[in-house]
Parts: structure tokens; C-alpha cells; sequence
């Protein structure tokens, strides 16, 4: 059962994913053009995901352990730094390039294997060589 919240919780990413459109790089790319064919599709899923997420916290505040009685392991600060903003920069562009970042990415290696492996790819070497670099802090 330890299992079973994660791989559902994985699921159900994917499926939201897929059906929203977002593993299609060209409509991220779509959303991200605004001065010309504009997409607002994914601003309609951000939105909805921030409504899932903010009822999801509401619920989390009043309870004591997950649903499999483990401990929440949430963040201990909001320290804004420069790597915080080095990094959600990288992201972005990195976003705006592939027009894909990891979720979608991970969830197109079902449907566009070639495409989506060079960015897997790419995006695990990327987290070794953060990791061998910077990661030591």
C-alpha cells in the first residue's frame, strides 16, 4: 500500500497532462507567444491546477499525517535567492525553447519517444552536472 498514493498520484498527472494537451509542445509554445497566435489553454490548466492546489493545502493544514500515515515533508523556508532565480530562469527559457519541462516531458515518452528522450536526456545530464558543480550546499 506504501506504493499505491504515488504511482495514483502519477497517474493522474499523466492523464491530466495528456488530456489538457500539455505534453504537445507546440501548444506551450502557443501559450508562451503572446504577440502572435496566442494559446490561453495552458493558462485555463495553470488555473485550475492552482484551485486543486489550494484546496489541497486547506485540507493539509488540519491534518496531522498523509493519508498513509507518513509525516509531510514540506519546505522550511522562502528564502528567495539567486540561485532560486538562476535556476527558475533556466527553467523558463529552457521551457520556452522545448516548449516541454519535466513532467510533460517524462509523460511523452509514451507518445513522442525521440523528441522526448533527447530532452530527458538533456535534462538529466543538466541535474548530474548541478550536482557535481553546486549541489553541495
Amino acid at each position: 500500500m506504501g506504493k499505491f498514493y504515488p504511482i495514483l498520484s502519477g497517474l493522474l498527472f499523466g492523464a491530466g497532462l495528456a488530456i489538457s494537451g500539455m505534453m504537445d509542445p507546440l501548444r506551450v509554445r502557443g501559450f508562451l507567444d503572446i504577440f502572435g497566435a496566442w494559446d490561453p489553454t495552458l493558462a485555463f490548466v495553470m488555473g485550475g491546477a492552482l484551485l486543486v492546489m489550494a484546496l489541497a493545502w486547506l485540507i493539509q493544514r488540519r491534518m496531522e499525517r498523509s493519508l498513509d500515515g507518513s509525516t509531510f515533508d514540506l519546505p522550511g523556508t522562502r528564502l528567495i535567492d539567486t540561485r532560486l532565480i538562476a535556476g527558475s530562469a533556466m527553467f523558463g527559457i529552457g521551457w520556452g525553447i522545448a516548449g516541454l519541462c519535466p513532467g510533460p516531458a517524462i509523460a511523452s515518452l509514451a507518445t513522442s519517444f525521440v523528441p522526448a528522450i533527447v530532452f530527458v536526456a538533456a535534462m538529466l545530464a543538466g541535474m548530474a552536472l548541478f550536482r557535481v558543480t553546486l549541489g553541495r550546499n
